[in-house]
């Protein structure tokens, strides 16, 4: 991990599921990760990296997007250069979203879910949403630049039952 001077400087979110039975339509999970101002750090999101896209400076990018589950080992790994984000943007902050077609599915209805968020080698947190298990969408890490331009981490597992457009519009909301 980084020194504690250096703070976090280049992580890896890694997602995983099982597929779904055999004659079921796919689960698809997704990755989201929104990026806010300094100026205005739990407001909207400049911008939002997920569905197989990477940010417009290339700082954050999705480097696998699953859609049914199926491999083995991470379904979508994302990955964070937080050390090359411009001083204009204070705050990261990423999730889970369940696509919701074929009808509504939570965490609790999808085996083997987990979500891995590491900085080089080492592990930063592991979850396997057992805490949301109800929800469809869940935020799992921010990000925040500290007053001396160090970037800090901290798990933030909140659960929200939205689609995934509303939840990139909310999951950067403070946590109360």
């Amino acid at each position: 991990m980084s020194s504690l001077n250096k703070g976090v400087e280049k992580v890896e979110v890694a997602l995983r599921w099982d597929p779904s039975p055999s004659g079921a339509p796919p689960h698809d999970l997704d990755i989201i990760a929104g990026v806010y101002p300094a100026d205005d750090p739990h407001g909207e999101p400049v911008y939002l990296v997920h569905f197989d896209r990477r940010s417009p400076d290339g700082t954050i990018t999705l480097n696998r997007d699953s859609r049914t589950g199926q491999g083995f080992g991470n379904d979508e790994v994302m990955t964070l250069e937080l050390e090359r984000l411009t001083p204009g943007y204070a705050r990261v902050v990423v999730g889970v979203a369940i696509q919701q077609s074929g009808g509504r599915r939570t965490f609790g209805d999808i085996a083997n879910t987990g979500v891995r968020i590491s900085e080089g080698y080492t592990e930063l947190a592991k979850h396997d949403f057992t805490a949301v298990s109800g929800a469809t969408a869940a935020t799992v890490a921010e990000f925040t630049r500290n007053g001396s331009g160090v970037w800090e981490f901290r798990e933030d597992v909140r659960g929200f039952d939205v689609d995934p457009d509303s939840f990139a519009r909310l999951m950067g909301a403070a946590s109360s």
